[in-house]
């Protein structure tokens, strides 16, 4: 089987993780949630990895780029979402920080990523 080369790229394993986790966490959230902050810490969650693997396909470092910021936004976007569900008490103090630390790791590449694809 083939690996495409998002694959490799260690940001993209870490936003995998990430989503794992969003999945777990989100999964004990009142059922009222569903189609609100469960279904919208999903989809950002998917959107990190989405941008990635879409921007390795993409011919020019500066198109390349522009997807990391997308993810990087996305990673944003879930912290946000993060931050509101621990000041509704969906998720322990435990495991907002847990996950608040994934995504600084993950910000972090992604922003080691961009700068390295625009200096090419």
């Amino acid at each position: 089987m083939k690996t495409y080369s998002f694959e490799k790229l260690e940001v993209w394993k870490e936003s995998i993780e990430l989503v794992k986790s969003i999945y777990k966490i989100s999964s004990t959230f009142p059922t009222e949630e569903k189609f609100g902050l469960i279904s919208q810490l999903r989809r950002a969650s998917v959107s990190i990895s989405s941008n990635l693997s879409e921007g390795t396909s993409r011919n020019t470092n500066k198109d390349k780029a522009h997807f990391t910021t997308l993810s990087f936004s996305s990673a944003m976007e879930v912290l946000n979402q993060l931050i509101i569900s621990k000041e509704l008490n969906f998720v322990s103090e435990n495991d907002y920080i847990l996950v608040r630390n994934k995504i600084e790791k993950i910000t972090n590449m992604l922003n080691a990523l961009r700068k390295a694809q625009l200096n090419r």
